[in-house]
């Protein structure tokens, strides 16, 4: 059967036009009456092209027409607020964060008996418990998990293992290793500081879980001026300020120090994996040895998923678990058909398409129940260059990153404030924290001024 793409610019532009003019912007039915409407939320062209090769495969084998539109993720709200006004969702949508799928639930944007239809023809048993804990609503699914990326604390082994120190898995190992590793040619550790910046926040949240530091607590009340959070603040502002490089540091600036062999240790997500492997063009590493062996930093590279504090409620860590839901209104039993194929027979090549960034919470099938985190590592990785992450990695990193899922934790969504988190991100009270505890603030100031922000914005949305 046919697939057509359609391109994420006319998707807004008639979206946006879709009450005046009557123009479709591939919500609920196509053309002919038959088939459905699949959103991806993802608009890399290569990524969106393999995309559309496997839902032809669907297509072709169900006889299920499916539209692809892809919809770039800040633009994703702006577009679904107008599909849902103009009565002209999407059947199928994929790729959506936890805040996006509490936020479709909060506004009854979901079908959630087709959801639970896929979830029990898949078998829940074969998914991460926690991946299904956070797309649900207590007993109710709102969503089929499908991916993650991870947050991680990246350190050099071999210069760990000269200096005889452990792992830095708690705050006291950061502070220690950092100390230690720092010298006027090396960082003992670099972290995001820029502020503003949701790459800033979402580093700080990785550290302030690890001592069960809480956007909300379970009555929804802030509690980012909490002693949690305020010794979170404290470490943070230390390692940043006492062994750290100068300047405001963001996405780009902490991977380029670290690349350049300038860094002991620092916070990323998975998705620099394949670049530390030398697989990306226009991000290599640079370190001088690098120059001989471009896999330099991942043969000599661990990773921690948890950091824990002196209030550690257990192994935390910040995380995005991406998935599929049908939407109130569609096509619901060709919908579940293609998510139960695209988490079937098409997940191998779904999460082959960035296997740095999609870490299967679908561990496997029935009858073999860790077939797809088996296959992950095997997966060729990379955009110049590809090869499986399993040829630079050591076999203990890829189990902890195939392992990460099973314990990421979010600020708000299991208290039921998802919809704070996403308000939030336009404020970005916490980035604005941590910027100010860089430049030698006050924790418990800097943590009281983003709790007040918080509830600001709180109060605006209630």
């Amino acid at each position: 059967m046919k697939i057509r793409a359609t391109a994420v610019t006319m998707t807004a532009v008639c979206a946006a036009a879709l009450v005046l003019s009557g123009c479709t912007a591939g919500g609920g039915e196509s053309s002919d009456g038959e088939g459905i409407t699949f959103w991806v939320q993802e608009d890399l062209p290569d990524r969106v092209a393999a995309t559309e090769d496997i839902v032809a495969a669907f297509s072709e084998e169900s006889g299920v027409e499916v539209e692809v539109v892809s919809v770039a993720e800040d633009q994703f709200a702006q577009l679904i607020t107008s599909a849902a006004a103009a009565g002209d969702l999407p059947d199928v949508i994929g790729g959506i964060s936890l805040p996006q799928v509490r936020t479709l639930s909060a506004n009854e944007l979901i079908d959630t008996d087709a959801v639970a239809s896929v979830i029990e023809s898949l078998d829940a048993s074969t998914f991460s418990e926690k991946a299904l804990e956070l797309t649900a609503d207590g007993d109710t699914q709102l969503a089929v998990p499908s991916e993650s990326w991870l947050q991680m604390l990246y350190y050099r082994t071999d210069l760990f293992e000269a200096a005889g120190l452990d792992a830095p898995d708690t705050y006291d190992k950061m502070l220690e290793s950092a100390q230690a590793l720092n010298t006027p040619d090396m960082a003992g550790f670099v972290g995001a500081t820029a502020p503003g910046d949701a790459f800033t926040e979402q580093t700080f949240e990785q550290v302030a879980l690890g001592n069960d530091c809480q956007l909300v607590n379970s009555d929804g009340e802030i509690e980012l001026d909490s002693s949690q959070c305020v010794e979170a603040f404290e470490v943070y502002g230390d390692l940043v300020t006492n062994y750290s490089v100068p300047g405001a540091q963001d996405v780009d600036t902490t991977r380029a120090t670290y690349f350049a062999g300038d860094a002991a240790m620092f916070i990323w997500s998975s998705f620099v994996l394949d670049e530390m492997a030398g697989l990306r063009e226009d991000a290599k590493p640079t370190c001088p040895e690098c120059v001989d062996n471009p896999a330099f930093l991942a043969e000599n590279t661990g990773v921690v998923t948890s950091i824990e504090g002196p209030e550690s409620a257990g192994p935390a860590q910040f995380g995005e678990i991406t998935s599929w839901t049908v939407t109130a209104g569609a096509n619901a039993e060709d919908s579940a058909a293609f998510i139960e194929y695209m988490m079937g027979d098409g997940y191998e090549p779904w999460i082959a398409i960035a296997p740095e960034g999609k870490v299967p919470v679908r561990f496997g099938t029935t009858d073999e129940p860790t077939l797809y985190s088996d296959l992950w590592a095997t997966l060729p990785a990379g955009v110049d260059t590809k090869a499986p992450l399993s040829d630079f990695y050591a076999p203990e990193v890829l189990e902890a990153v195939a392992a990460g899922p099973e314990n990421i934790a979010r600020w708000a969504i299991p208290q039921g404030q998802g919809d704070l988190l996403g308000a939030l991100q336009g404020e970005q009270p916490v980035a604005e924290a941590v910027s100010e505890v860089a430049q030698g603030g006050d924790a418990a100031q800097a943590a009281t001024t983003a709790a007040e922000a918080a509830r600001s914005v709180q109060e605006s949305i209630q």
